[in-house]
């Protein structure tokens, strides 16, 4: 593989992708920010009064606190439904999510939790309903404009503003989640976000040249679960304090258990276990942030899924397989398999292994293509995804894509007895059975 530059590497585990897994943060951040807009709006509204109250402008003063409790009224109903409004609104949305991962994989389930528009409308949503909650806090029972003093005038505005934002949002969100229901807008989504995560991710030399001797390993020490990221910043630079090279053992998605090896040492003394303890993520499942067959397994799983008996949908698995084409045919030419990180002053520090072109393919096709000799539909436009595929692939990269098209036609000879059924499922065809 060339060597794409010595560029000092930027962290690709921060805090905000970790977040974003979370479905607490942003309605925690709106609670606190609904309450500092409440305690602005209370010292303008304050301000308002003490204004007109200099001025001796009674009769205007009269007017705004006539408004104010005819907002009240307003501020009362919204308050006392909006809380119901939430229960039966996202009760519906997770049984319309549950409908969807059983239909299509559990995994869509992330697609939820990561949703802007779904975090975005619980927030405004519970804000709303803290807001109102704290308004009418703020109401006096004293009316004699002589003598009020607060008129929550800006605040029943804002509580108004708040309302109109949340049934905005809510057909925003309905709509979301009815496209989580559809197979295209998710496997769409499924494939953005991997192009997303292979734009990101670092290519560089591979091999083991210039590691130097092995001196030492570090165990992994913690909870077992899906190793889901590494903070290479991080681990750069404690090898590079240490004058050593680390490099990291199992994949990103593996699954790791205490007392196995996670870094072997190259080059000189173990570093620090907590400084590499620190920079290793371990969760209960894989994640799109720097797994880059993850997009592909969850594909796979969702053609899988649509092949089996029991759902028997070859035009879900054809979906699934037009965006499985378009990803490799993306990874094709670039540079796979084992990273080198460097630091500043181009001094390999992390080693760390990634998935070939051959696992790819397999992870795309092996298990999709034991599924299809009875379904022509998907072999048709397995074999024409293969063909296309070859086209793009140079010659060190095309023995695999080789091998899964022979053993797919003779699975199909093997499973049709009758040749016009064998040619005809044996014809490529992109759509399939257009």
């Amino acid at each position: 593989m060339s060597d794409r530059g010595y560029r000092r590497p930027r962290p690709l585990s921060p805090l905000r992708e970790h977040l974003r897994d979370t479905f607490w943060f942003a309605p925690t951040m709106g609670f606190v920010s609904v309450f500092v807009l409440w305690l602005v709006a209370s010292e303008v509204d304050d301000a308002i009064v003490a204004f007109f109250r200099r001025e001796e402008a009674y009769d205007d003063l009269e007017t705004l606190i006539s408004f104010s409790q005819d907002a009240k009224t307003i501020v009362t109903q919204i308050s006392s439904a909006m809380l119901t409004f939430i229960g039966v609104v996202f009760s519906i949305s997770l049984v319309a999510v549950q409908m969807a991962s059983g239909q299509l994989t559990p995994r869509v389930v992330r697609i939820f939790v990561r949703s802007r528009i779904s975090k975005a409308t619980l927030t405004v949503f519970l804000a709303t309903f803290l807001f109102s909650l704290l308004v009418l806090a703020s109401y006096e029972s004293e009316t004699d404009p002589r003598r009020v003093v607060s008129v929550p005038l800006l605040q029943s505005l804002l509580t108004l503003v708040l309302v109109g934002l949340s049934l905005l949002l809510f057909v925003v969100y309905v709509s979301s989640t009815l496209r989580l229901m559809q197979v295209g807008p998710v496997v769409d989504r499924i494939a953005r976000d991997s192009f997303r995560v292979l734009g990101r991710m670092p290519r560089g030399p591979g091999g083991s040249e210039g590691l130097g001797a092995r001196t030492g390993q570090v165990m992994y020490e913690g909870r077992a679960g899906v190793l889901r990221d590494v903070n290479t910043a991080r681990l750069v630079r404690v090898a590079r304090r240490q004058g050593v090279v680390l490099r990291l053992i199992p994949r990103i998605g593996d699954f790791v258990v205490p007392g196995t090896p996670m870094f072997a040492v190259h080059g000189g003394a173990v570093p620090p276990r907590h400084r590499l303890r620190s920079a290793v993520s371990v969760s209960v499942e894989r994640t799109l942030h720097q797994d880059l067959a993850f997009g592909l397994r969850q594909l796979t799983d969702i053609a899988l899924r649509a092949l089996s008996t029991s759902v028997n949908d070859p035009t879900t698995a054809v979906q699934c397989l037009d965006r499985i084409v378009q990803f490799l045919a993306v990874v094709v030419r670039l540079p796979l398999g084992t990273v080198h990180h460097r630091d500043r002053t181009g001094q390999v520090r992390l080693v760390q292994e990634g998935p070939e072109w051959e696992d790819l393919v397999d992870l795309a096709f092996e298990e999709i293509r034991w599924c299809v000799a009875g379904s022509p539909q998907v072999s048709r436009r397995l074999l024409a995804g293969l063909d296309d595929l070859l086209l793009l692939a140079p010659e060190e990269r095309k023995q695999p894509l080789v091998r899964h098209r022979a053993l797919l036609v003779e699975a199909v000879e093997r499973s049709v007895p009758v040749a016009a059924d064998r040619e005809f499922a044996l014809r490529p065809d992109r759509q399939g059975i257009g």
